[in-house]
């Protein structure tokens, strides 16, 4: 019955990995397990209200967002075109037209149509309906609706990836204005130096060369101070872009107030659970289901399949307009239609070839991902880790810096040191400062990065397809139907009767 056409030596070569499997090393073992996973709206530890608001606002207003809702939409009406292929089909055809005859009876001979105006009418209505018998239209069917669930999973990903970008570029934001003060005192502190000199030059116990060393820094603290106001502009017209309005909705920002007290903690039943938790795993395994399924698809084409027709309907010629509804005039036709494939010139084979080729690549770029988002995860750990340490030498950084600036600039006072020990200590006070200002931001904007390396609120791993979806079915004809098995591997399947084995296809390969 199968023709020529055989499906033997043709099939996946990748296997899904188990991310359980793979050893997360050493720092994220040694890592707090205790916590859960992030909250749906998990920027909301910062504490900052306006934060809050601009989230919500990128979230609605979008439009990287708006396109992969409308691809989510396309995918869905796909699936129901799909789902339509499974469902009896009745179409109706009605022809009415008006026909001149020549007035040549050569055409017809002598008779009355010479130079008549009559009706030809025909009315049918017809009925189809595909049997499927092994299982393509419906795995078509369930393709499509893989298809569906991935590119919702992909814009679950745009939305995650927008709300990590946004609380970083906020996070920038906050950065700015405190360098800024930074930069902003280092000056004022400078200028009363300046002053300083200037009364000791006029009281006849300074130098000239004491007020230009003064003076010299007073330019670049001025051009940082501008640059900063340059990065401030910049971050707010990046928010306002990822916001999907204009550059004037990003002026309106007031000065971030950004707390975080969240520990550096992981889930426990990580990574086992990370399959359901980050959207673009899901994604990926949505899509290796998808290629499952389109193998079955590319399978099924290897049978043959009946087609249930029927059709009703009236013709009529040179009568009245509607003397095709004439009892007479009837004539109805039923019955199946067989189609199986005999010679094809290897496209049956290609076509599983590609599909099982698609399959592997689904299943490579899943691994892919699953390895890079644990990556990820270790990334943010480790560097947590090593910020809340080194926050705490910078820290004492300040403070020897300050203490040491304060005596330098007391010793200038008296005329106890020439200035060069106030601009030494002074550059290390501002650097000091600006290290504590940095780091603190960098945590922050690590700890977005880690929510977005855990999936950042996506709290429904039932949306994930398990293992066996993601196998393609194995095919055994046997009794007059197909056992469908969705156990991996190339052996007799798993939850398939022991009959089938005995019919000698262990493989599901047409014969």
């Amino acid at each position: 019955m199968a023709g020529c056409a055989s499906t033997g030596g043709i099939a996946p070569r990748q296997t899904a990995a188990d991310p359980s499997s793979l050893d997360v090393g050493a720092a994220v073992r040694a890592a707090d397990r205790s916590a859960r996973w992030p909250d749906a709206d998990w920027w909301n530890v910062y504490g900052d209200a306006q934060l809050d608001s601009l989230v919500t606002e990128a979230i609605a207003g979008n439009p990287t967002l708006a396109a992969a809702d409308a691809r989510v939409r396309e995918a869905q009406s796909l699936a129901g075109v799909a789902a339509a292929e499974l469902a009896p089909h009745v179409e109706g055809n009605l022809s009415i037209t008006r026909q001149h005859w020549a007035d040549n009876p050569l055409f017809y001979g002598p008779g009355e149509l010479a130079n008549q105006n009559t009706w030809n009418n025909t009315g049918t209505l017809g009925f189809s309906y595909h049997l499927d018998l092994w299982g393509g239209d419906e795995h078509a069917h369930e393709r499509a609706l893989d298809a569906a669930h991935e590119r919702a999973a992909s814009e679950r990903a745009a939305q995650l990836e927008l709300e990590v970008n946004l609380v970083r570029a906020y996070v920038d934001l906050s950065k700015q204005y405190a360098l800024l003060d930074i930069a902003t005192d280092t000056l004022a502190r400078q200028q009363q130096l300046l002053a300083l000199a200037q009364r000791r030059l006029a009281g006849g116990i300074g130098t000239q060369l004491e007020v230009s060393q003064a003076q010299t820094p007073l330019p670049e603290y001025s051009r940082q101070i501008e640059a900063l106001h340059e990065a401030i502009d910049l971050d707010r017209n990046q928010l306002a872009a990822l916001m999907g309005k204009g550059p004037g909705a990003g002026a309106e920002l007031t000065r971030p107030t950004l707390s975080l007290d969240a520990p550096a903690a992981l889930p426990s039943a990580l990574p086992a659970e990370l399959i359901g938790h980050r959207p673009d795993v899901v994604a990926a395994r949505w899509s290796v289901a998808g290629a499952a399924r389109g193998i079955d698809v590319a399978h099924a084409a290897f049978y043959p399949n009946i087609n249930l027709m029927a059709s009703l309907g009236g013709f009529a010629a040179g009568g009245p307009l509607f003397q095709f509804l004439h009892a007479a005039n009837g004539a109805w036709t039923a019955g199946p239609a067989l189609s199986l494939p005999i010679f094809e010139g290897g496209a049956l084979r290609s076509k599983l070839g590609a599909a099982s080729a698609g399959y592997d690549e689904a299943v490579d770029h899943y691994n892919a991902t699953v390895v890079t988002a644990l990556k990820q995860i270790a990334d943010q750990i480790v560097q947590l880790h090593s910020l809340d340490a080194q926050q705490a030498d910078a820290a004492r950084s300040v403070e020897v810096a300050e203490h040491s600036y304060r005596l330098a600039q007391l010793g200038f006072k008296r005329g106890l040191n020439d200035y060069v020990n106030v601009i030494v200590s002074e550059t290390q006070w501002l650097a000091a400062k600006q290290g504590v200002a940095q780091l603190h931001a960098a945590r922050l904007a690590a700890y977005a990065s880690l929510m977005g390396a855990l999936g950042g609120g996506l709290t429904a791993p039932a949306d994930s397809p398990d293992a066996a979806a993601m196998q393609p079915s194995q095919h055994v004809p046997f009794g007059g139907k197909v056992l469908k098995s969705l156990a991996p591997g190339n052996g007799t399947p798993a939850d398939a009767p022991a009959a089938a084995h005995e019919a000698g296809d262990t493989h599901g390969e047409s014969r």
